[in-house]
């Protein structure tokens, strides 16, 4: 018995020092041993911190910067914005190694090599895996996937956002549209000097729901608009964290936090999977093929068409992981594409009249189709300088699959990669000495021919995991600008702050007041 005892003390011992050795690896060894391999290339970057990493020193560089409020006529905003990538850059050059806790991350702006990471097809450069409260948020669907997986989801996904199924749900989108546009002008034409101050950001955000819950669940959106706002709930526990670093198995701990995180979740999967079952138990109908023409019952009927290849068929999960997926993709980026769009159409009125009359000239007071919005070429252009200047994602994360060589560098395995495009969006070097400028007319001829640089707007993203909805985001846009523009002038209330902050998606910190007055 004694001897069994000290076995057991012995066993324990081995597997406290074991554990031991496996922290010292992870918070110092690791640490040193990639920084010292970026130091001997060349590549720099903020000292590490034991545990912390470089969060520390970026969140007391973010607490100053939302201090400050820019000049509105200003689009210079990387400073406020991203502080740390501007002071790092400056310190240690285009390419820079920082620390979020203990994963060590490579900062790129130099686009040869962005391009190289974007466009590889062999999955050396995977996106980095999702934190548990993160996944909730966003779905594991087709932008997160990988391997077979991601093949599979592309082929059933893929047809459901072809323009010609897209076309379809055009009308939909304008009837979302005009219900808001209508609360708008009898607000303003209720008050004395027939205008009114309304508030962007909360309003876009609430248009872009409207429209991807009904595209997304057709007669079924009321039941999909719930599932949303729940999701809506967790994104806000998600931005609170963002700053945060994860310790692994702190989501299984029954924290307030995290009850409530898993109270919102099962809202979420158990509507839509409810909604789904009721399509699958409806009767199939001559119009809609038994699921529907929305988003949705493209994705059901694709997922069932072909019975006898399982390669092509996604299961309950995994329609819900996508259709999650499809609502954050779609509804916050596009809010604030819009909200900066309205934007830059107050701060540049000569644009704002531009554009009004040639969509006067396209779709006259009707609402517009799909090929009068193809038309909308002005309209397209400023669109584009909206996302160029003030885009929604500032930045896009890959990870090294292995050890790997790009360009001159050899990254180690698992470092993650950033490529700033809020910072190349502004680089001279591609766009000119007007790089900071609204400037609409460089993308005159077009994306490819409005950099120096070939594809130098990579909002988004680039090669096989370009984003698969920016065709409908597009439209969704041109449609809200065109009805908008028919209906209403717009100026920039005396109230604004023009103070951009990135809390998931680039956003107005305190909103986007406008003053809409009817237009005549």
């Amino acid at each position: 018995m004694e001897l069994f005892g000290k076995v057991i003390v012995s066993l324990l011992a081995i597997l406290l020092v074991s554990k031991i050795l496996q922290i010292f690896r992870i918070v110092l060894w690791s640490p040193y041993v990639v920084t010292r391999s970026f130091r001997i290339q060349g590549i720099m970057g903020p000292r590490y911190t034991l545990v912390s990493g470089s969060l520390k020193e970026m969140r007391k560089m973010r607490k100053d910067a939302l201090e400050m409020v820019l000049d509105t006529y200003s689009h210079d905003i990387t400073d406020r914005v991203v502080p740390y990538y501007n002071r790092w850059s400056s310190q240690y050059g285009e390419t820079f190694i920082y620390w979020h806790g203990i994963e060590p991350r490579i900062y790129i702006s130099d686009l040869e090599l962005a391009k190289q990471v974007l466009a590889n097809k062999l999955g050396f450069y995977p996106k980095p895996q999702l934190t548990p409260l993160t996944e909730k948020l966003v779905g594991k669907g087709l932008g997160f996937l990988t391997g077979q997986d991601w093949i599979r989801h592309k082929k059933i996904i893929n047809p459901a956002f072809n323009i010609d199924k897209l076309k379809v749900i055009v009308r939909e989108m304008a009837t979302c549209i005009i219900s808001i546009l209508e609360e708008w002008e009898n607000q303003a034409t209720a008050s004395k000097d027939q205008r009114k101050t309304i508030e962007m950001k909360g309003e876009f955000k609430r248009l872009t729901a409207d429209i991807i819950a009904r595209v997304a669940f057709g007669s079924s959106y009321m039941e999909g608009g719930e599932a949303f706002k729940a999701q809506t709930k967790i994104q806000e526990c998600c931005a609170a964290s963002k700053a945060e670093m994860f310790i692994p198995g702190s989501q299984y701990l029954p924290t307030p936090a995290n009850i409530r995180i898993w109270k919102l979740d099962r809202i979420v999967k158990n509507t839509i999977r409810n909604i789904i079952e009721g399509r699958l138990n409806a009767e199939a109908t001559e119009s809609s093929d038994g699921y529907g023409d929305d988003v949705l019952g493209l994705m059901i009927g694709a997922s069932t068409m072909v019975k006898s290849r399982s390669d092509l068929k996604l299961n309950m999960d995994e329609i819900i992981e996508e259709c999650k997926q499809f609502f954050f993709a779609g509804n916050e980026t596009t809010a604030f594409w819009l909200t900066w769009t309205i934007f830059l159409l107050c701060v540049h009125p000569e644009w704002q009249s531009k554009l009004r009359e040639e969509v006067l000239n396209e779709c006259r007071r009707g609402i517009p189709d799909a090929d009068m919005l193809a038309n909308l070429k002005m309209v397209n252009m400023v669109l584009l300088e909206a996302l160029r200047l003030y885009g929604p994602t500032i930045e896009i994360a890959r990870k090294a699959s292995r050890d790997i060589k790009l360009g001159n560098i050899t990254i180690p395995k698992d470092t993650g990669i950033i490529i700033p495009a809020l910072k190349i969006h502004r680089n001279k070097k591609f766009w000119g000495e007007d790089a900071e400028e609204f400037n609409p007319l460089r993308f005159a001829d077009g994306i490819a021919q409005a950099a120096k640089y070939p594809h130098a707007l990579i909002s988004f993203g680039f090669g096989p995991r370009a984003c698969l909805g920016q065709t409908f985001a597009m439209l969704e846009s041109k449609m809200a600008i065109a009805l908008i523009l028919q209906r209403f002038s717009l100026s920039l209330s005396p109230e604004y702050k023009h103070t951009p902050l990135y809390n998931l998606v680039l956003q107005p910190q305190f909103g986007l007041p406008v003053t809409v007055k009817p237009f005549p």
